[in-house]
């Protein structure tokens, strides 16, 4: 059975690390897994990447970051996710349709039904059977990366930073079937603990 999981988080949450320890196992476990990551990966998505996040010289609107994140996804699914889930392999992917629902919609400040519907387009329809979300509190996830050069996310206001992570626990209660609300701030083989437990029980037997 094929399984799509995804991995959610604010800046310096740790999500990236446990996407890849996630894969690691599962891999180590002989079950065929693919770990993949927004918005690069694609010949397109790594050139959308670059806009997104380094191009200080190019002015992008929120409404064109929107349509430029749902592009990349778009191929992202098509070339990568889809094919992948139709063969049986189980995808883990670190970010996916929810971090634009807060990063646009409630950092931004979008309209939530505008974010909701391209979203739908740029997903094909397709929704993760679990997502992770590694919670921390915004200032201590900016702490962690301070040393690192900080793309344009990280370069905004504690505040869109705290919006972000209202966004994500907001989207998490809606939904508490399909997330797994993680405190980033435990011990990293703890939260890997944890995942695993959730993840080992939606494996066939």
């Amino acid at each position: 059975m094929a399984l799509f999981i995804t991995f959610e988080g604010g800046e310096g949450s740790g999500k990236s690390g446990q996407a890849k320890a996630l894969y690691r196992k599962l891999t180590k476990l002989a079950i065929p897994a693919l770990l993949t990551h927004e918005p690069g990966v694609t010949s397109l998505g790594k050139k959308t990447a670059y806009l997104l996040k380094w191009s200080d010289h190019v002015k992008i609107s929120p409404v064109a970051e929107l349509l430029l994140f749902n592009t990349s996804r778009s191929q992202l699914v098509t070339e990568v996710i889809k094919p992948n889930l139709d063969s049986g392999t189980l995808v883990v992917c670190d970010r996916f349709a929810d971090s634009t629902t807060v990063y646009q919609g409630y950092g931004r400040g979008l309209a939530m039904a505008m974010v909701k519907g391209v979203n739908r387009v740029g997903t094909l329809g397709l929704t993760p059977d679990l997502t992770v979300l590694l919670d921390i509190p915004a200032e201590e996830g900016l702490a962690r990366k301070k040393g690192n050069q900080a793309d344009r996310f990280e370069q905004e206001a504690l505040a869109f930073h705290r919006r972000v992570r209202d966004g994500y626990l907001r989207l998490a209660g809606e939904e508490p079937d399909r997330w797994l609300v993680v405190d980033g701030r435990k011990p990293k083989n703890e939260v890997a603990r944890i995942i695993w437990e959730r993840v080992s029980r939606m494996l066939p037997g």
